[in-house]
């Protein structure tokens, strides 16, 4: 992944007028797509992402700034002269066709001769794995089958960038699990550039090399998987990618060389833990927010001996408001004095149930070590 594919440079996207009520849907956005990538676009609805992808895909021009696809500029070029293909969250089937013959069906309208459509389309039947089902309309396919032959129609042409526009959103959640892995597996078989559009957290870290996670037309932060998760740079990435309890305070030392600084909380807690944006301007009395993942919290029984105050560990006591079982995981809702409602999920051992011999009312000791603390600016 050492080319680029896709340079998006500086693109604003208004919809409407002054007089009508302008939208802006993008407001500067720039990102670079490598080539042989999986990058996702994810955000909640409304933030843009969308746009984008219909924008690369040809069917919106931007108001400003400019799309080049391998260093050339694509504006206005329609649709159908882009090497870039788009499988959308409807699938968009000819429902009277065989899966052959929509496989075929953007062959045809090209003009490729009956020989070499015929292997293309007999390499994308074996690809996507419908041997046997060529004869079967989409009516006769399960869903996971009708999007493997949406697909297949798409990669058929062999395009230079695949767009998918959430395409796993109609599946069940099973399916969309095991599709998910089928999609990064199928990327990594044909080499080419995917660039995918979803809400769903949980897709984009299953998936991607690189994600973006967009907010009201900007970018909040890129990065892989890995980076987002672990070093989110605002709270609003901390709170979109996965669950984090969220603590107010004030930085009491800025940070030192190597990021780490010492924070106290509203409510009196002395913390330590690292900004997790490098480029922050920081300074003794700024306000920041901790975040700190519910998985790297620990619940005991109150009787629970610990060394808390040694080893960086923190503690705080609290009372177990509610606690859901989950399968692997239950996850408690505490209240604390110090800390305020936090969100704690306890790993289960084989054949306990979860049990951590407390429940709703009971006392408990919330710890975690500081460097599960992420500091972060703003």
């Amino acid at each position: 992944m050492t080319g680029t594919a896709i340079d998006v440079v500086d693109v604003t996207k208004v919809f409407g007028s002054e007089q009508s009520g302008a939208v802006r849907a993008l407001n500067g956005v720039s990102v670079q797509i490598r080539d042989n990538e999986f990058f996702t676009l994810l955000g909640p609805s409304g933030c843009g992402k969308t746009t984008l992808l219909r924008m690369i895909a040809g069917f919106e021009e931007p108001t400003t700034g400019h799309i080049l696809l391998h260093g050339k500029p694509i504006e206005g070029l329609p649709p159908h002269k882009r090497p870039v293909n788009t499988v959308f969250q409807s699938y968009a089937l000819f429902p009277h066709m065989t899966v052959r013959e929509n496989i075929r069906f953007g062959l045809e309208m090209k003009g490729v001769d009956r020989t070499r459509a015929d292997a293309r389309v007999a390499e994308m039947i074996a690809l996507v794995k419908l041997g046997g089902m060529e004869h079967r309309k989409p009516a006769q396919l399960s869903g996971g089958q009708q999007q493997r032959v949406a697909l297949a129609r798409a990669l058929v042409n062999r395009p230079t960038v695949l767009l998918l526009d959430e395409p796993l959103g109609a599946l069940d959640l099973k399916l969309r699990k095991e599709m998910q892995l089928e999609l990064k597996a199928l990327q990594r078989e044909v080499g080419i550039t995917f660039v995918y559009v979803t809400h769903d957290q949980e897709e984009a870290l299953t998936m991607s090399d690189t994600i973006v996670v967009m907010r009201d037309g900007r970018i909040q932060q890129q990065g892989s998987p890995t980076e987002l998760y672990e070093r989110p740079i605002n709270q609003f990435v901390a709170g979109f990618i996965g669950t984090s309890n969220f603590l107010g305070g004030a930085l009491a030392a800025a940070p030192d060389g190597s990021g780490r600084a010492a924070v106290r909380t509203d409510r009196g807690l002395e913390l330590s833990g690292f900004v997790t944006d490098p480029e922050a301007t920081v300074a003794a009395g700024n306000q920041v927010t901790v975040a700190i993942r519910p998985e790297r919290m620990e619940v005991l029984p109150a009787a629970a001996t610990t060394a808390a105050a040694s080893a960086g560990w923190h503690e705080v006591r609290g009372t177990i408001h509610q606690g859901t079982y989950l399968g692997d995981q239950t996850e408690y809702r505490i209240e604390t004095d110090q800390a305020g409602e936090v969100i704690v999920r306890r790993q289960n051992a084989a054949g306990t149930g979860g049990a951590l011999g407390a429940g709703p009312g009971d006392p408990v000791v919330v710890r975690w070590h500081e460097e599960a603390n992420l500091i972060l600016a703003g």
